[in-house]
């Protein structure tokens, strides 16, 4: 049974908030003429691609890592990624001068893996077939007495990513709603709490690929579902199910779930490079890419918010996404 008193407040976001101040960037919101006109409402997308890492993680991991002591920073810190939070927590972990031990799948995307190298981490690779990412770094930690910086369900992970949401609020006030990308639920949890203690009113809308769907099954059924190894392109997405922590929070405090196809995806991210100039990896234009699909026709003449939730692609995942645009930039 899940511990109630383990759920992040709104003061627990509030808090992080404070603590990131000056170590997390306060991340750009853009706006496209265009693109208002092409969907019927007015859309502002908020960039968490220019965080610190590439990708709203950051918030997360500082916020995770600086709770524990220094003598626990000292024994080193572990954590299971497909790689953006894996590179947050090497990052966060050389700002604070403590060994990180990062489990990634074989297939990660290399752009993902190399960073979390540079930073200093040592990756331990595995084959997602034959085991479990959490098993292993559990089984290390326990060994070397490293303290486990999970990667969504933690009540400092989820106040970390919520601040994303309060900062989001603070620059556009008035939204009617915020479409959020779902993988373990790390961010749209803590986003939709944030969000509902702000401004209730504001609808928060969480988007997962339909080859991963398990979140969006959760959510309609009241009962966690899995999923295995999902063959979606949105790598960040690949999370076998929501989080405990995550869960009670996206049903207390989310308002729908939908989800997108893989060639709708693919759209969004070469939308947001042709028309908007950012590059913004599959995992992180969910929520674009449900708007464009027209299946939130609800939204129509509203206010909406958008958060792009990272920018970490490779050029082999880029110019294959980019299409024609990479083959006439080839033949030119």
């Amino acid at each position: 049974m899940m511990n109630e008193a383990a759920l992040p407040t709104g003061a627990d976001i509030v808090a992080a908030r404070q603590g990131l101040a000056g170590q997390a960037n306060v991340t750009p919101i853009f706006t496209s003429r265009s693109l208002n006109e092409r969907l019927g409402m007015s859309v502002f997308l908020k960039a968490e691609s220019f965080q610190r890492g590439g990708a709203f993680k950051f918030r997360g991991a500082y916020h995770t890592i600086a709770q524990l002591s220094a003598t626990e920073r000292a024994r080193g810190v572990i954590t299971y990624s497909s790689g953006n939070h894996g590179q947050a927590v090497a990052l966060v972990a050389r700002i604070f001068g403590a060994p990180a031990t990062v489990v990634m799948p074989d297939n990660a995307p290399a752009l993902k893996r190399a960073a979390t190298a540079a930073y200093g981490a040592h990756i331990i690779e595995y084959v997602p077939a034959e085991a479990e990412r959490e098993a292993i770094a559990r089984q290390r930690a326990a060994e070397h007495g490293y303290a486990v910086v999970p990667p969504y369900d933690h009540p400092h992970i989820i106040a970390g990513a919520g601040t994303t949401g309060l900062e989001f609020l603070e620059q556009i006030p008035d939204l009617d709603a915020i479409l959020t990308p779902c993988g373990g639920g790390g961010l749209l949890s803590g986003v939709a709490l944030a969000v509902k203690e702000t401004r209730p009113a504001c609808r928060v809308i969480g988007i997962e690929p339909e080859l991963a769907d398990d979140a969006v099954r959760s959510f309609r059924s009241g009962v966690l579902h899995t999923t295995k190894n999902p063959p979606t392109i949105a790598d960040g997405t690949r999370t076998p199910s929501l989080g405990q922590l995550n869960f009670a929070l996206v049903l207390r405090h989310v308002d729908a779930m939908e989800t997108v196809t893989e060639e709708e995806i693919k759209e969004a991210v070469r939308t947001l490079f042709l028309r908007l100039k950012l590059v913004i990896e599959p995992s992180g234009a969910l929520g674009l890419a449900a708007l464009m699909s027209g299946r939130l026709p609800e939204l129509a003449g509203k206010r909406v918010g958008v958060v792009l939730s990272g920018g970490n692609m490779d050029a082999e995942t880029f110019c294959s996404l980019l299409d024609d645009a990479c083959m006439m930039h080839h033949d030119a």
